[in-house]
């Protein structure tokens, strides 16, 4: 049996990693060995932040709206309780855009929210 050499495949392989390694400092961009490594280690951190990205996101909204809510002299709890109550589904991510930039609906919303919370208590 012939031994295989994979030639093609292993130049295919070798000029993807050169091309990611482009931007690198020195050596790193020009040699085989510190290229891969380097670009073998980007994308350990890029596959890593793919998913802290969405977490980092949610808690700046959080943020956000927690600000909002307290402007309107709501805990971020009592908010998200009061858009349960109310039946509101508007997710975190629009919340936090309509809290930045129209904060007169964030006050509508506010209201209705208050208005629910008020309407859910049991009379004492």
């Amino acid at each position: 049996m012939s031994r295989v050499k994979s030639n093609v495949a292993r130049l295919k392989r070798k000029k993807q990693v050169m091309k990611a390694a482009r931007g690198a400092y020195g050596g790193r961009s020009k040699l085989w060995k510190a290229a891969k490594e380097t670009v073998e280690r980007g994308w350990r951190y890029a596959y890593r932040d793919r998913k802290n990205k969405k977490r980092e996101f949610r808690r700046l909204w959080i943020v956000r709206i927690n600000a909002a809510a307290h402007q309107h002299g709501m805990s971020y709890s009592a908010f998200i309780d009061g858009l349960k109550k109310a039946g509101i589904e508007i997710d975190r991510k629009v919340l936090a855009d309509i809290a930045v930039r129209d904060p007169q609906a964030f006050g509508a919303i506010a209201d209705q929210v208050r208005a629910a919370i008020d309407s859910a208590k049991p009379a004492a």
